[in-house]
């Protein structure tokens, strides 16, 4: 009696411990680190309250993994070598997929540089001439961006250039990363200071959507060339980066991507980014 008490109690705990097997595994995941950056709004803010934030939940999620952000007070340019490459974090969501410092995932969106302006006004083009169009004089626009080049190729650039100094206070860009924020080029169109904004939609999508003035945004067709013809990009994948040598991550995150796709788009819908489909 004793030895089949022993025996049934040995086996009562071994299908327990059994059937506990999934739990035990999923509460032994290691938490998917994400690198972030606290001050990159719309994108990545303190309590993930960014976007991407929110889209790195759902794919910790869809991986049976934890999100454990390892936040940044510094932009999101500085993640990849700050964090990435020193092993402090594993994953940085948003980068363009031929981003060369990573080894990137499939895209899990494609956007593109945005036209805003007001509602009320005058229907503007998809090409990036129409910024050349005489009733457009004032633009408001990120330093180092395709919208720069966009008004050099307009004749407009020189004329602006002071104005947009002007959004930062005129502070030296030398040696320090100096960038006009993304809902201050929106406030600009709100407020008449500018014509236009020329700007990448996920930079804008938010702040455009909860304008006090309804406004526009017109995607921008992706035919931009230089001079000597070599092509000025304007719509970009959006990827996840893993270091290099990390192809197993990257595989993992790949389905994981797939296995959110509602999610993520739910997310990038609420946001209000326009899509485009991704060449990836």
């Amino acid at each position: 009696m004793t030895v089949f008490k022993t025996r049934a109690r040995a086996a009562l705990f071994g299908a327990a411990a059994l059937s506990l097997a999934p739990y035990a595994a999923a509460e032994a995941a290691e938490p998917l680190r994400i690198c972030a950056s606290s001050v990159e709004a719309p994108y990545s803010q303190a309590k993930a309250q960014g976007f991407e934030n929110k889209i790195a939940i759902a794919v910790a999620q869809a991986m049976g993994r934890e999100a454990e952000f390892v936040w940044s007070d510094k932009p999101a340019i500085y993640l990849v070598r700050d964090y990435l490459d020193k092993n402090a974090c594993d994953v940085v969501f948003g980068v363009d997929s031929d981003d060369e410092r990573v080894l990137a995932t499939k895209p899990y969106f494609r956007t593109g540089y945005v036209f805003v302006t007001p509602a009320d006004g005058p229907e503007i083009g998809s090409s990036w001439e129409d910024a050349a169009k005489p009733e457009y004089s004032r633009f408001a626009v990120r330093f180092s961006t395709p919208a720069e080049q966009i008004l050099k190729y307009a004749g407009k650039y020189e004329e602006n250039l002071s104005y947009n100094l002007s959004m930062v206070n005129f502070e030296d860009k030398r040696n320090k990363y100096t960038q006009v924020p993304a809902d201050k080029l929106v406030n600009e169109v709100v407020n008449g200071d500018a014509d236009m904004a020329i700007a990448f939609a996920s930079d804008v999508a938010r702040y455009v959507k909860s304008a006090s003035k309804p406004l526009r945004m017109t995607m921008i067709r992706d035919d931009f060339a230089r001079s000597d013809g070599m092509k000025i990009p304007l719509h970009f994948d959006q990827a996840i980066g893993v270091r290099k040598d990390d192809a197993k991550l990257r595989d993992e995150l790949n389905a994981a991507i797939d296995k959110a796709k509602s999610q993520i788009d739910e997310t990038l819908s609420a946001e209000g980014i326009p899509t485009l489909e991704p060449n990836g």
